[in-house]
This record gives structure tokens, sequence and C-alpha cells, in this order.
């Protein structure tokens, strides 16, 4: 095939997903001509599942993404059907926003917003080679022979990496949503070394709501109070569609049981690993038999369409079985299946291959992100490809990356985790995951990261300026209540009787007051009333920082210790194998994840902290050989 020049750029960006879309912005808005390359220019950020955005862990990650200056946010803020705020009843560690999207919508106000930015040129395009000279990518070629030439390089090509496509016995080659896949780059990334593993991901069928009796099923409405993920979003979507929860029951179950022998989950045919957070139906079924019924959430697609995703349903089972699975369902039994369920499996990039800023070990000027580096979930592909196109732009302009902290974000959490421990299974991010998060709420995105994303240049000087009047606005009004005393008047003794909370026995600082579980900001105006009014947002800060102090001045007690220790550097001329005292198992993970620093290092599975204990004093002796 005869190739040609079609083009000079400073960031080319491979694939337009959640993490492509977020790379490219970002790449563009910083000042880089940046070319977008996709199979499809129809998919741009097309949600091939579950049209949602958000949810525990997830929605924080997306208040982040728009902090820094990403997109998500504003984007589902705008097309949204529903918003709900989960965990209300918990902790603000634990909450998180949740919006239903307009699938249509959404794809195509992204697509529209990549058009507007003048830095980026958005194509079609398959591309199957990289462009690589002496270690270093300088660009990429496509099918049609075009090579594109550039400082560097970002991957995102998610599920299409020689994707197949199965349902029950049958099998075929295909991206999400019977798109053409990505075969040839897959095989080239493996010609120079990449090591690949075949993870899965399913889909549950989806039906068509006329079909469907609402009547069996209970509504699950939307917030009547405004709610969005954009600090930016002043227009607030209230026209609201519910979604609906069924169940399953014995009967589904013994369709599914009687069927497993022609389920891929449990015979030869499959080959990827699937998450083990997001299951199938048949997963569920067999790894908790005991389970007399599992929730199915209907979810519309759309305000236009008639399709309805089968939330909880996720499966490979052939098609006449999963007609026959949905008729066993409350409100489903007469209900038209519109697209059949199905998995599919693709090539993952082993993400110990990577740098904290997402550039690979192997390949020079080379970036990947989103499900490529073996993450699920749109939101954990648009942390990464952020960071990825941040770095790429960055680095195309001979500036540092950027590499977020496990105490700054959940973005730097996930990519942490990624490059520091590998994953065996599709990642998806957790509370649970994150180790200080009391700090990494979702209502203090901005006050983390505003104003990094501000240094980085994707957040305006108008914006930045209204973030810091808000960060002075929050102290100001921590810094009164913390001076400010509540005499115990037969008014104030009166509430708190009636409150049934303790009376005062003398004079209280208001902050103090505050700290009572049953106190919270909206009565303590009605003692020790401002003079102007906050607003709803920086009243729920102060309130939070008050009562949480001690647990989180604790935490921060605990990122400075952790600092400390990555404030360690270890030598990029290291010889591990010259440290003789070291486990096997350590040495080879040393060896093969390289970390940057003593505390990235106590993090890899296997590294025990007797292992540390040996790295640190051989650093600290000076006995650092040129790496073999």
């Amino acid at each position: 095939m005869q190739t040609y020049d079609a083009g000079y750029y400073d960031v080319i960006v491979v694939g337009a997903g959640h993490a492509g879309v977020e790379a490219g912005l970002a790449s563009g808005r910083i000042g880089a001509k940046t070319l977008m390359l996709t199979i499809n220019l129809d998919m741009v950020a097309f949600m091939p599942c579950n049209p949602s955005v958000g949810g525990p862990a997830k929605g924080v990650v997306v208040r982040e993404i728009d902090a820094l200056g990403g997109e998500m946010g504003r984007n589902t803020d705008k097309t949204h059907i529903q918003m709900r705020m989960l965990n209300t009843g918990k902790g603000p560690a634990v909450r998180a926003l949740r919006a239903q999207s307009d699938k249509w919508d959404y794809q195509h106000e992204m697509k529209h917003t990549i058009e507007k930015e003048e830095n980026i040129t958005l194509r079609q395009g398959l591309v199957d080679r990289l462009v690589v000279e002496d270690g270093v990518c300088k660009g990429v070629i496509t099918n049609s022979g075009a090579i594109y030439y550039a400082k560097t390089v970002v991957l995102t090509t998610g599920t299409f990496s020689r994707g197949e496509i199965i349902v029950g016995e049958l099998r075929y080659s295909s991206g999400p949503n019977n798109q053409q896949p990505s075969i040839k780059l897959s095989e080239h990334l493996e010609e120079l070394g990449f090591e690949l593993r075949r993870f899965k991901t399913g889909t549950p069928p989806r039906v068509k709501s006329s079909s469907i009796d609402y009547s069996q099923t209970e509504e699950q409405p939307g917030d009547d109070v405004p709610r969005a993920f954009s600090y930016e979003t002043v227009d607030f979507i209230m026209d609201q569609l519910p979604c609906w929860l069924t169940y399953t029951n014995e009967a589904t179950h013994q369709i599914i049981e009687k069927n497993l022998h022609r389920s891929p989950m449990f015979t030869a045919t499959k080959k990827g690993t699937g998450a083990r957070y997001c299951p199938s139906i048949e997963d569920k079924i067999v790894r908790f038999s005991d389970k007399p019924r599992h929730q199915i959430f209907l979810e519309p697609e759309g305000r236009n369409t008639e399709e309805v995703y089968v939330q909880g349903l996720s499966t490979s089972l052939p098609e006449d079985v999963q007609r026959d699975m949905l008729a066993t369902i409350p409100g489903l039994e007469n209900v038209e299946m519109m697209r059949v369920g199905y998995a599919i499996e693709y090539d993952a990039v082993m993400p110990e291959q990577l740098w904290p800023s997402l550039e690979t070990k192997r390949i020079e000027n080379l970036y990947t992100a989103g499900q490529l580096n073996g993450t699920s979930g749109y939101e954990e592909a648009a942390g990464q490809g952020l960071m990825a196109g941040i770095n790429a732009a960055r680095r195309a302009f001979g500036k540092e990356p950027v590499v977020l902290g496990r105490d700054q974000g959940y973005i730097g959490v996930l990519i942490d985790d990624l490059v520091t421990k590998g994953t065996d299974e599709p990642y998806r991010l957790l509370t649970s995951r994150a180790e200080y998060r009391l700090l990494l709420r979702h209502d203090n995105a901005d006050l983390r990261l505003t104003e990094i994303g501000h240094e980085i240049g994707l957040i305006s000087d108008e914006r930045y300026a209204r973030f810091v009047a808000k960060r002075e606005a929050i102290e100001a009004e921590k810094q009164r209540l913390k001076t400010t005393r509540i005499k115990p008047t037969a008014a104030v003794q009166k509430m708190l009787v009636d409150m049934g909370s303790t009376e005062l026995k003398d004079g209280v600082l208001a902050a103090d007051f505050l700290r009572r579980p049953e106190i919270t900001y909206d009565i303590l105006m009605g003692i020790v009333p401002r003079e102007t009014s906050l607003t709803p947002d920086i009243e729920e800060q102060v309130e939070i920082q008050i009562k949480y102090e001690g647990y989180i001045e604790k935490s921060l007690n605990q990122v400075e210790k952790m600092k400390r220790m990555e404030g360690k550097k270890i030598p990029e001329n290291i010889d591990y194998d010259a440290i003789g005292s070291l486990a096997t198992e350590a040495l080879e993970k040393l060896k093969k994840i390289q970390p940057l620093s003593i505390a990235q290092a106590s993090r890899i599975s296997g590294v025990n902290p007797a292992d540390i204990s040996i790295l640190l004093v051989y650093i600290e002796q000076g006995k650092i050989a040129k790496t073999k």
C-alpha cells in the first residue's frame, strides 16, 4: 500500500470515546495543535453500555474532571434526563451524584463541542500502526496509507481493540454496537513488545418502553432540587424522566441455570476476564445462589426513543434464552426486546507498562488511556484521558508532566493503582480504594483541583476568580463561627430541649455548637445570623469542614507522613539486582514497575516492609549502579 504524508501536529489522539474526547479537548485547549482520529465520526463519546454518568466514587471523578477543566460534567449537565444524589443518609465521604443521560444528546453535544475547538482537527480514520523511530513515537499510519506526524500520541482505542462480540454460541469480530474493530493496531503493539491481556465486559438487552407494564414496578424519580456536576452550570434541567425498579425471581433463575451450558461465561468460548464488580446476571446466579432475587432497573436511554436499558441484566446468553428470561420479570412479561444483550472481549495494555504520567515505558512520547489500560466505566476512562491529554500536550511543549497524588483526587488513586499494582480484571473505582476518602469528597473537588486546572491552562481567569472568592468566603465564615459565642439564653435552651438535645451549661463557640450531630448550619443561622447570605455550596463547605474537622485533620496528618515517603525518590539508574537481600518477588516487581519513590514502591503488591527497609538502606548508602 502506498503511503503519503498527511499532516503535522503537536498531539494525535487515537479514538474518540470518553477517554479520547477528554484527551483531545485538554490538549487543544492548552494550545496544542491536535488531531483526533476515530473509526466512525457518528460514535464520538458514544455510550455502548448504560447511558449514565456518576455514582459512588465515579461521581467524584466527574467533579474532579470538571475542576481540572474537563468536559464530562458540563456535557452531562446539558444532556441528562435524570439527576440524583446518592447516599444522602450517609457521611459526605460517600455521597455522589448520578445522572441518567440522553444517550444521543450526550454524544452529539460532545461531538459539536470538539468541532468548535479551533486547535482540534476531528477526522474519521482507522489507525493500523505507529511511526516509531529509535524507541520514540513520531506519529501514526492509517489503513488508507495516510501518515500523520506528531510530537506525542495518545491511544484511547477502548473495547475496539481486537474486539469480539459474543452472544451464546455466536462469536464475531466487532467493536461495541457492531462497529468496525481495531485489529492491526493491537497486533502492532504486540510487535513493539507490549504485554496485552484479554478482558471482557457485557451489556443487557434493550426493550421497548411501550411494551412494559410499569404498574408492576417501583418508580425511581430524580431529585426535585437543582443538581449539577459542573461548577460552571447555572441552568438546571428539572424536567426529568423516572427510572423504574423491578426484580428477578425464582423462574428467572431457573431459566438461567438450565441454560448455563450455553453461556460463554461457563464454557471454553470465553477467553477474557470480566469485571468482578459489574457481573453478568448468569454470574450473579452462580455466585449468589442463595439470593432469591436481584434488582433490575429500567432506565430510559433518551427523551426521543422507546429504548429502555435493563440495568442489572447484563448477559451473553443466547437470544432465545434472553427472551425467555425477560418474560419472567414483573412488568416485562410481554416486553418487546429491541436489542440483544452481548459480551465483548477486547485487548488491554497491562498498565504496569506505564509511568504515572500515562506515558509508556517502552515507547517514548506514546501515551495510553481509558479501557485500553484495563479499566471499566466511562468516568475512569475520562479521568485518564484528561490526564493523558494534559501530559501529552505538556510534553509537546517541553513541560513537566502533571501527576495527581492519592490525596489529591480519585483520579490520582485510579492512575496510581493501575501503574503500581496493575490489574487482573477490568478495574472499577470504589470508595474503599481511597485511603483518604474523607478528603476526596464530591463537594470539595473544586477546592482540591481548581488551582491545578488554572495553572495548567484549562480553567479561565474568570472562573478562577470566582473560585478564589468562594474559598475566601468559606474561610471567613469559619473564622466568624470560631470567634462568635452562643449564650445559654432561654430561647436557645428551649430549642435544644425541643430537639431532644442537651442544654448548654455555659456559653459555647458557634463552631463547637455546630459540631453537635443534630445541629445544622441552617439551625445555627437562626441563632447567629449573617448580615449577608451565602450560597448553598459555601454553607455546605462550612458545615462539613467544621463538623468533621478532627477527622479531616487526622487524614491530613497521614497525608503528610506519606508525602515524606513520596519525597524519597528512587534514582533512575538504580540496579535492583545488586541489592542481594531483596525477596525474589519484590525484586521482580521492582524491576518491572520501576517505582519513582519509596512511597510508590511500598504500594506494590509483593513488596513487603522488610524489602522497603532494605531498599532505603541501599539508597541512603549511595550504592547506586547503572541498570543492567
